[in-house]
């Protein structure tokens, strides 16, 4: 079966959202349209993404609704086609993955290279702002409505005081009304409405106008602090140069670094930030990538050595070749990981929703309940309990208590993003904050990733023939120990025999035709099944896994040539990384698909557990039993690793690990250290406790309010202070996170 096409995936930049019930009116709006599915809104990246039927809603009818309840919105970007895979249908292509995906060109044909709409000018100042200027506006005509109380009588101080209201609340009713429209109608536009038209009812006209003046105050203040938190995600895409010095034919010109190519080559100068991902190919300097992995110290680079776009050469010219077409360049797919990963809701996130849905109905039952019980069954004065009620009403908006989530977990996305930290989504955030274990692969995990040859040990042929011919079946393969077999039978002048039909033997070796006889390079243990080792072999492979070395088998023609003895560095950090997880009360534990004797070794050295010669299926039975004893992490870089990071709670990456690896993860450790294991599940932990600072700050202070309203010992006032001084409160907790030193031992 194939996969059916269903619309079009359409994205807008929608301004003007300060909190989560922003988000939450705008998509009720839009999917109320004909033929709109799956909308999303991204409030810290201030996006708008739906799936669009062919033949239906106009886009032009999409931005009419949000337009209409008050807010701005860009022009769409290009869209491409969405299809929904059916049961048995191919899978989607791995260029769909947040770290592989191309942006999407803009609508005038440009390509926004960094994957993230970021204003060309910066934000006008607060003052600039409609909410702004409202603020300034009623601040004015109240203080206006003061001084006519003091130099003239009541009744021209409570027409002031009533104009200065109905000037400040027309905006808010306008955009009640358009929200009610579009089939919201509990929002804290409505809610401010009635109480400042209750409160001009009963003569209540100066604090009517003091709320609505404190409301406007509120929203300009929540405006600033949701800016201050999408600064730390909108930085990252000025990381990138806008310009390129291009050598072609010898001459070199200034280009927009948004048009590089793959295959041109750059110019770098001492100082400049580079311009794209790409390969050195001649020049020798130390590269600062603290902008991209976070990592503090430089790093030295050379010749055929990988370089980031947005990291720092310091030293000396570089001539690079571009290996990345900008809009798939590091910060580029980093940026939109981040933006993917804040539409992937929290468990807590979507919890909080579902309860802010009644929470706010349930609120003005309460209100209208205190209005009408008190006088009507018990004689109680009707002004007294309308008040009450009209200020139980501001205290029932949840904007604080919905924004407490996704305000968290957007500092904490970007944040892990500044220090090599990528994580996709909220749900791995609280995934990663309850693992009790890590399981790590060895190789290029633990390991370097980068084994050498140790020993030769000849047994049928001579060094030279045995190189050659390990050469001839490795040919082509990319595994670290053909790459390592390859070097070595270079350096050594072995030059590779004729070979056909190479291809690997999953978990086993690879094997191919030479001289017309079958030849292969294997494991012992396929070695010993295939029946080709002696007494003599056998005791020299014991031996040489004893001191830590991985041996293969080279075979031809069911005779045993010789072995080849490899060795792979830990990574300098590895036993750091596991005395973190340890102070974590984390139990670390390695999978490997090397021999036992190796793995002891190994292991004994770090100190931790080890399952050893497990294939691709047993490394995900090890995880499903790991599973039963708690939250499993799990930590590789292989195809082979793949279907294990797929099984565990959370699977992540190194960053230098493979295409399908980084598909399969949930996470991805840009800097390749084994100590960011630690330093991603502190962030995390860190994320939650945050969030339940924000839940109780938010539920706290509505209960206190709540009591206190009821009782008569607050007012109007003192309830919106209730709610947009709490939104305020948890979006500056939240951002608290951006400041987060993941790496700092706590």
């Amino acid at each position: 079966m194939t996969a059916e096409v269903v619309g079009e995936s359409c994205e807008w930049t929608v301004s003007g959202m300060d909190c989560a019930s922003c988000a939450a009116k705008i998509r009720v709006a839009v999917e109320r349209l004909p033929g709109v599915s799956n909308a999303s809104i991204a409030l810290m990246s201030e996006k708008l993404t739906l799936v669009l039927a062919p033949g239906t809603t106009p886009r032009a009818s999409i931005e009419a609704a949000v337009t209409g309840l008050g807010y701005g919105i860009g022009a769409a970007r290009a869209s491409k086609a969405k299809t929904l895979v059916l049961p048995g249908a191919a899978a989607p292509d791995a260029g769909d993955h947040p770290l592989n995906a191309p942006a999407q060109a803009t609508a005038n044909g440009s390509s926004a290279p960094w994957g993230l709409d970021v204003p060309a000018e910066p934000h006008a100042s607060w003052h600039r702002s409609r909410k702004g200027r409202l603020a300034i506006g009623t601040g004015l005509l109240l203080a206006g409505a003061w001084l006519v109380k003091l130099a003239a009588n009541d009744q021209a101080a409570g027409l002031a005081f009533a104009f200065a209201c109905l000037i400040g609340v027309a905006p808010l009713a306008w955009r009640a009304l358009a929200a009610l429209r579009a089939g919201s109608p509990f929002t804290i536009e409505m809610l401010m409405t009635i109480a400042a038209s209750g409160a001009l009812f009963i003569d209540a006209a100066e604090e009517a106008a003091l709320v609505v003046w404190l409301f406007a105050v509120g929203e300009v203040l929540e405006g600033v602090a949701a800016g201050r938190a999408r600064d730390g995600i909108r930085a990252l895409a000025w990381l990138v140069p806008k310009t390129a010095l291009l050598e072609e034919g010898g001459v070199v010109r200034q280009v927009a670094a948004a048009g590089l190519r793959i295959g041109q080559t750059v110019i770098i100068r001492p100082g400049d930030r580079i311009a794209a991902d790409g390969k050195i190919i001649e020049g020798r300097s130390g590269i600062d990538e603290s902008p991209v992995t976070g990592e503090s110290l430089p790093k030295t680079r050379g010749p055929g050595e990988r370089v980031f776009a947005g990291s720092i050469n310091a030293e000396a010219v570089l001539r690079v070749r571009v290996t990345r077409a900008a809009e798939d360049n590091t910060i580029a797919r980093i940026i939109r990981l981040v933006e993917e990963a804040e539409a992937a809701r929290a468990p807590t996130a979507r919890f909080i929703d579902r309860f802010s849905r009644w929470y706010m109905p349930a609120i003005v039952g309460v209100a209208l309940l205190a209005a009408l019980v008190p006088t009507f069954a018990f004689g109680q004065p009707g002004e007294v309990w309308t008040y009450r009620a009209l200020a139980l009403l501001l205290i029932g908006c949840p904007c604080a208590l919905v924004i407490s989530v996704p305000a968290a977990i957007a500092s904490a996305l970007s944040t892990g993003a500044r220090h090599g930290l990528l994580m996709k989504g909220g749900a791995v955030i609280e995934a990663a904050a309850r693992t009790t274990q890590v399981a790590f692969d060895k190789t290029g995990t633990l390991t370097l990733g980068r084994p050498v040859v140790t020993d030769l040990v000849p047994l049928g042929a001579d060094g030279t023939e045995l190189l050659a011919l390990a050469a001839a079946v490795e040919a082509g393969s990319s595994h670290p120990f053909a790459e390592a077999i390859l070097r070595r039978a270079a350096a050594s002048g072995a030059a590779a025999l004729p070979a056909v039909g190479a291809r690997a033997v999953v978990g086993n070796g690879a094997c191919a035709s030479v001289n017309g006889a079958p030849a292969w390079v294997a494991s012992p243990a396929h070695a010993a099944r295939e029946g080709v080792l002696g007494t003599e072999s056998t005791r020299r492979i014991a031996a040489l896994e004893a001191e830590g070395k991985s041996v293969v088998v080279v075979a031809r023609a069911g005779q045993c040539l010789g072995l080849i003895a490899l060795r792979d560095e830990l990574r300098a950090d590895a036993a750091e990384g596991l005395r973190q997880l340890a102070a974590l009360r984390i139990t670390p534990v390695m999978l490997t698909g090397d021999n036992a004797r190796t793995a002891r070794a190994l292991a004994a050295g770090l100190g931790l557990d080890y399952q050893a010669a497990l294939m691709p299926e047993g490394k995900v039975a090890a995880v499903r039993a790991l599973a039963a004893k708690g939250r499993v992490m799990m930590v590789g870089d292989g195809i082979n690793d793949a279907p294990a990071l797929a099984q565990a709670s959370v699977g992540v990456a190194m960053g230098a690990g493979t295409d399908v690896a980084l598909e399969a993860a949930d996470a991805a450790l840009m800097r390749n250290r084994v100590a960011d294991v630690a330093a991603m599940i502190r962030l995390a932990r860190a994320t939650m406790a945050n969030i339940r600072q924000n839940l109780a700050i938010a539920l706290g202070l509505k209960a206190v309010f709540l009591v206190t309203t009821i009782l008569g010992v607050t007012g109007l006032w003192i309830a919106v202070l209730a709610d947009t001084g709490a939104t305020v409160l948890v979006t500056l907790n939240a951002m608290r996170l951006l400041g987060f030193r993941p790496e700092r031992l706590r």
